[in-house]
């Protein structure tokens, strides 16, 4: 799986002669770090190499981390790192070494975890100093360039240090070795038992959800103030929790409802939602979901488009499945290597004319005289109505919206009326307006296409894959619920829901037949012209794992199903801490990395253990057998490590109460269809056991017929291969719970008829325990 660097480094030599600086950067494939490789600045990658020039030379090494798309790593770039004057100090004084935080958040991770811990906050671009053991001595985030509003500049800061090392460097290889072990002994997390109550599992989802709750914004949706991150797993917290009042009747369910449902649309009609091109912004600077930071990041999409589907299911509102297909359009559309894998990220930063200075969100704002100019006299007025255009800009709903009037005379698009409110004003019915506004996106759409585009980070990251292969898989199914006569208004391309399934099979395929090696049976963490240098980290795996899962579930075939037992194994035996519970980030072995952590926190991504736990109690429910009992072994020892901060700070971990809601659960249906993956009946079948929201079921098609699928489940879960009969040639599908299974049906009409009684409260089944007597003819 290595590749040659022959061919890069002649690119390299090439491009070289056109720069007046090139560094070791420049034989790098990260786009992150290609962006440094022409500074003055003598940066190494993450290596040996640096290792072993800091220790010859006993020089204290700046370490600095940043990703390709992070808006505040171009301006220290542009005001330091291109600066002659600052490069001069620190190749004189310092080893430099540059670090994409995605292509390695082990780093990250250890440096990160220093930085906060020092009471200097978080963040990128992160800028830390080490000495040649790698032992942090100081850290912070962005400097300007020079003493600025009581700040210390970074010219400054380099010489300080400099002076610092020189005449009490004992002291701080003292310390940051003495803070370094105070790290290793708080995050040394392990379980003081294997078990899991259940009482205290419903506990900790309840209050998460009561936490959330507290948090809540009410007026403008969302949770907590500005800056507001649209953050998915609070989403999927609130949903089980619905379905958990919903199931007993309670009418706090009403409350909780209104609050997932409120923030998802208020997010969709903000600014931080792309009208015009589909897809999700990072965040919006001001409480209304308004002025976003610009950059678009694939983990949000592939959540979001998530979060966009659980809605569907729960409302039946088409609104809500247009939004998960305005994602997965967008990826499709702009973000999908001809081979199949997905990129990582869009740039928040672009040019207004090619070879122009790049600002924040130039490529996705505008003027009212540019709108109107491509809309012409009829279709201006109903667009700048609706989506708030102004001839001063719109940038005025907060005082945090453009604090520095950056965006004067410049408009981000947001619905602040109704469609209803908007048709009523313009005398046209809502349908008629629907359709026009989407002709107006397509008009600027086209004009947008002409600027200079934002950078794309083009590289191919395993784990963010996962998380859009997933919402591919379930959109398969879950869209084909739709009615006949929908409308597909631009940025929706009426993709067919087969091609979203083709998506996410091509991105696993192209994972599998470039990123994993199938002796070793590991991953590699990143594809961007040949496979990355760095092995692929837990949540890799997790991710995956839980795409394919979805994958199988979306009748794709067994073998992504084997494929995810392959690769479970392989995260067991990487990472798993078979003494003290839980996944460690990293495999062991590699001595850079000073601390090996177990990540529990569930922010812009779920966390590895988060995911890993839900995925091995879905493996539990599936496979028989010891090995199934080991799953779900596992998975209560995991939680477990993490049982104290779950019972204090829930809502720092919602996607592992979401694994707890599944443990705790009292009971939860299988639906086994019996039939073929290319017979539209199986695949009828199918929908109707994905047209209900019930996360917790588990869903098989099986084609006894397919030596594949015999085989596999003949090895793994021998009754369940008994059960999927067809009937007289026709596809079944046999609805389970609790030991007892409805009597067979052809109708999906039925499966989702018995899909949505009411869950009964016994006991967990486990699908090789279902007797198969208790069949009803």
């Amino acid at each position: 799986m290595a590749t040659t660097s022959a061919g890069l480094a002649g690119a390299a030599n090439a491009e070289s002669s056109q720069h007046k600086h090139t560094n070791r950067l420049a034989k790098e494939e990260s786009p992150y770090l290609l962006q440094h490789a022409h500074n003055p600045v003598d940066w190494y990658p993450w290596g040996e190499e640096a290792f072993a020039k800091a220790k010859a030379e006993k020089k204290p090494i700046f370490l600095s981390v940043g990703y390709s798309t992070c808006h505040w790593c171009h301006v220290m770039e542009h005001e330091s790192f291109e600066s002659e004057e600052v490069a001069a100090i620190m190749n004189a004084d310092f080893v430099n070494i540059k670090v994409d935080r995605e292509e390695r958040p082990d780093v990250d991770k250890v440096y990160m975890t220093y930085v906060q811990a020092t009471g200097t906050g978080g963040g990128w671009p992160m800028s830390v100093f080490l000495t040649p053991d790698l032992v942090p001595f100081f850290g912070g985030t962005y400097f300007p360039p020079s003493d600025s509003f009581g700040r210390p500049g970074f010219k400054s800061m380099l010489r300080r240090i400099k002076e610092v090392w020189d005449t009490r460097q004992s002291d701080l290889v003292e310390s940051g070795a003495s803070a370094m072990a105070q790290l290793a002994e708080a995050t040394e997390n392990v379980a003081s038992s294997q078990e899991f109550q259940v009482a205290t599992a419903q506990q900790i989802v309840a209050k998460g959800a009561e936490d959330l709750a507290a948090r809540y914004d009410k007026k403008r949706g969302g949770f907590g103030s500005a800056p507001k991150f649209p953050r998915p797993v609070e989403i999927n917290l609130l949903f089980r929790r619905l379905l958990r009042l919903t199931e007993k009747g309670d009418k706090t369910s009403d409350a909780v409802r209104e609050m997932v449902l409120h923030s998802l649309t208020a997010m969709a009609r903000g600014g931080i939602h792309d009208h015009v091109g589909g897809g999700f912004h990072r965040y919006s600077v001001d409480e209304y979901w308004h002025v976003p930071h610009f950059e678009k990041m694939l983990y949000d999409q592939g959540q979001l488009a998530n979060a966009y589907l659980d809605a569907f299911l729960v409302t039946r509102d088409n609104y809500y499945a247009q939004l998960a297909r305005d994602i997965l359009d967008y990826l499709r559309r702009d973000m999908t290597h001809p081979g199949g894998g997905i990129f990582s990220a869009e740039d928040a930063d672009s040019a207004d004319v090619p070879g122009g200075k790049k600002k924040e969100g130039l490529f996705y704002i505008w003027t009212e005289a540019e709108i109107e100019e491509v809309l012409g006299p009829e279709r201006a007025p109903p667009f700048k109505a609706h989506y708030y255009v102004k001839k001063q800009g719109n940038c005025d709903l907060s005082r945090m919206s453009d604090p520095h009037h950056e965006f004067g005379g410049k408009n981000v698009l947001i619905e602040r009326t109704s469609l209803e409110e908007t048709a009523k004003k313009f005398d046209m019915d809502v349908p008629a307006l629907e359709r026009q506004l989407a002709e107006s996106r397509r008009l600027l759409h086209g004009r947008r296409e002409q600027r200079p585009h934002p950078h794309l980070d083009d590289k191919i990251i395993v784990a963010w894959n996962g998380l859009a292969m997933s919402a591919f898989a379930r959109a398969s199914t879950i869209l084909k619920k739709g009615p006949a006569e929908m409308e597909f208004h631009f940025p929706v391309e009426g993709t067919q829901p087969s091609e979203y399934l083709q998506s996410a099979v091509n991105a696993a395929t192209f994972i599998r037949e470039k990123l994993y090696d199938p002796d070793c049976r590991t991953l590699r963490r990143s594809f961007r012209e040949g496979p990355s240098a760095a092995a692929g980290f837990v949540d890799d795996y997790a991710f995956l794992i839980n795409a394919l899962l979805d994958l199988h579930e979306a009748g794709a075939g067994v073998k992504w199903l084997d494929w995810a037992l392959e690769l479970q194994k392989t995260q067991d035996d990487l990472f798993f801490d078979k003494e003290g519970g839980a996944y460690y980030s990293n495999a062991a072995g590699d001595p850079s990395i000073l601390l090996r952590m177990k990540e529990d926190y569930d922010g812009a991504e779920p966390s590895g253990n988060s995911v890993a736990a839900g995925n091995l109690l879905r493996l539990s429910k599936i496979i028989a057998g010891d090995a199934g009992q080991e799953y779900r072994k596992r998975a209560l020892h995991t939680m477990a490590v993490f049982e104290d901060r779950l019972k204090t700070l829930p809502i720092a971990l919602p996607q592992m109460c979401c694994a707890l809601d599944l443990y705790a659960s009292p009971s939860e249906r299988q639906v086994v269809i019996a039939g073929a993956r290319s017979d539209e009946r199986a695949l009828s079948l199918l929908q109707a056991a994905h047209s209900v929201y019930e996360p917790d079921r588990a869903v098989l098609l099986i084609d006894e017929d397919n030596e594949e699928d015999r085989a596999f489940w003949s090895k793994h879960n021998e009754m369940v291969l008994k059960m999927a009969k067809k009937k007289d040639g026709q596809p079944q599908a046999y609805v389970c719970q609790n030991f007892t299974c409805q009597a067979p049906t052809a109708d999906p009409a039925r499966v989702e008829e018995l899909l949505r009684q009411p869950l009964s409260g016994s006991s967990s089944p486990k699908m090789d325990k279902i007797d198969l007597g208790a069949l009803r003819s």
